[in-house]
């Protein structure tokens, strides 16, 4: 069974993982937790994991020594970012300096209280002030009245 102590790893190809790292360590704020070099002769990729410390997620981006899979986003592919805190400007000024670009959402709900930022491989990060509690599966929330 999946459960909460599990670690989640989001793993992405990219065309640049010094223009991902810009983008999501200095742009977004988020820490480098692994960087590893790849062999073409095995086929192993380089890559780059990163993620907030001591969390238990992160992003993998890779790059293929033999074979190049190109990122292929849709403008549903999100990477969405509860801040539980407004989205500051400077936060999307950061991160437009360091790669990222401003986009609307395709679904108009995430841009009331949030920004959408295409990475430098065009897959969304959004950021919103929303915030989100400790998952509970719908028939506990229908069984309380707790409809959020």
């Amino acid at each position: 069974m999946i459960g909460a102590s599990h670690t989640i790893r989001i793993a992405r190809p990219s065309t640049d993982l010094a223009a991902a790292e810009r983008f999501y360590c200095e742009g977004l704020g988020l820490d480098v937790l692994f960087r590893g070099v790849g062999d073409p002769e095995a086929g192993t990729h380089d890559l780059l994991m990163v993620g907030p410390r001591d969390a238990r997620w992160h992003l993998e981006l890779t790059v293929g020594t033999r074979e190049t899979v190109l990122p292929s986003p849709t403008p549903e592919d999100l990477l969405v970012i509860y801040l539980d805190a407004p989205v500051s400007r400077a936060m999307v000024d950061r991160a437009v300096a360091h790669g990222g670009t401003v986009v609307a959402a395709h679904n108009p709900y995430w841009d009331h209280g949030g920004v959408t930022i295409a990475d430098p491989d065009g897959y969304r990060v959004v950021l919103t002030e929303r915030c989100w509690g400790l998952n509970k599966p719908l028939s506990d929330r229908t069984r309380s009245g707790d409809d959020t």
